[in-house]
């Protein structure tokens, strides 16, 4: 099926379906002329499963960071230590793939020989505080990595457990065990049973040869939380612990030296107007995309944003439930990942949490949601003020 009237074409392998009428109409009569912005509520993607594996690569805003683009701080050696220890990793990662092809018996005869790990560690893991550019680092390995990018993953924890809900445990390891590298961002060590499915997974893929790289997700020292120690980590993962290698980053988080404060939320009619102003943005009702967000699957929330230019929301309010708020996590982070302004009337951003979720099991995710949407709201503003006036 091809894109909807109005839209713009659906990337290769990608299909829109229209599944509802635009929130944005309605809001009632348009301030300004058509076009209309489009709506995130009439699209639901239908992902094929490769596409899902084939877009595990570094986010758009690390499309271009290498080790030489990373800026050590000069005062903390161990971050110019890691840069060099991770390069030596990804140099070491050349050649055959470990687990390439069935070993058998004398002259190849005979039954296949099982095949063993290779000795020592086959994982980095970068323990560091929030903002020291662990992501970068990260991003780095998997650019540096001298392998096709077919053979390449990159993901956050959180893609990671939606591709083996998209796809199944057992094909999840057999698409991903003929990889050289697989990096993991954001390991998120608050929901046991998705620990234990990911240490399994690792288990799986760390027998089959694959090399592995993590950093942990953390907050930032000012929303009350620290870091995690690499021994949380290790501990989770158990029996992978001695394939993995600690790498220390100390310094300051970089991100939050001088940025000013969140804007206020605007008002439907500014949103409304800057949506229409604005091209490729797209207009919806905050309750009715969160409704919407329920019927598709997390794995799928990249693809519903593809093209989009910038997300308009109004009547903003708390989430009401906890699965609500999971799936908006998701979901902030791929606007983050993207770089996709949000513009939005209603509640500051800072209120779509009840205090109960942010004191709770979750409530790692739900700072970072906050942190990240309103990075993107500050970028936002810029429409209200490119929008043309009364």
């Amino acid at each position: 099926m091809g894109s909807p009237p109005g839209r713009p074409p659906a990337p290769a392998g990608l299909a829109w379906s229209t599944v509802s009428s635009s929130s944005a109409a309605a809001q009632g009569p348009s301030p300004i002329a058509d076009p209309a912005p489009q709506s995130l509520c009439a699209r639901e993607p239908r992902v094929p499963a490769d596409r899902l594996v084939a877009e595990m690569v570094p986010p758009p805003r690390f499309d271009a960071v290498r080790f030489d683009t990373y800026v050590p701080d000069p005062n903390q050696p161990s971050q110019t230590e890691a840069v060099r220890i991770l390069a030596e990793f990804a140099a070491g990662l050349g050649g055959a793939h470990p687990a390439q092809g069935p070993r058998r018996g004398f002259l190849g005869l005979g039954r296949p020989k099982a095949h063993r790990s290779p000795a020592g560690p086959r994982g980095v893991y970068l323990d560091g505080g929030y903002g020291v550019g662990k992501t970068h680092l990260l991003a780095s390995l998997w650019h540096a990595t001298p392998a096709e990018p077919a053979l390449k993953a990159f993901g956050t924890f959180v893609e990671l457990t939606n591709l083996v809900g998209a796809l199944g445990f057992q094909q999840t390891v057999r698409t991903l065990s003929g990889h050289r590298l697989l990096c993991i961002d954001e390991f998120e060590l608050d929901d046991p049973g998705d620990t234990v499915l990911v240490s399994s997974l690792l288990g799986k893929l760390v027998d089959a040869g694959v090399a592995l790289a993590a950093t942990s997700n953390t907050l930032p020292g000012k929303l009350g939380e620290g870091r995690f120690a690499s021994a949380d980590f290790l501990r989770e993962i158990q029996g992978l612990s001695a394939r993995f290698r600690s790498l220390r980053i100390d310094g300051e988080d970089y991100r939050h030296r001088g940025l000013p404060e969140a804007p206020e939320p605007f008002t439907d009619e500014q949103v409304t107007k800057a949506a229409y102003a604005t091209p490729g943005a797209s207009l919806d009702a905050f309750p009715l995309l969160l409704d919407h967000l329920s019927r598709v699957h997390p794995s799928r929330y990249g693809a519903l944003t593809e093209g989009i230019e910038a997300v308009c929301l109004t009547e903003v309010r708390a989430v009401p439930d906890q699965s609500t708020a999971l799936r908006l996590v998701v979901l902030a982070d791929r606007l983050y990942d993207r770089e996709v302004p949000v513009l939005a009337s209603g509640s500051p951003f800072d209120q779509l949490f009840s205090q109960e979720m942010l004191s709770g099991g979750y409530k790692k995710k739900y700072f970072r949601a906050i942190s990240r949407l309103t990075a993107l709201a500050r970028d936002g503003k810029k429409l209200v003020d490119a929008a043309p006036g009364d």
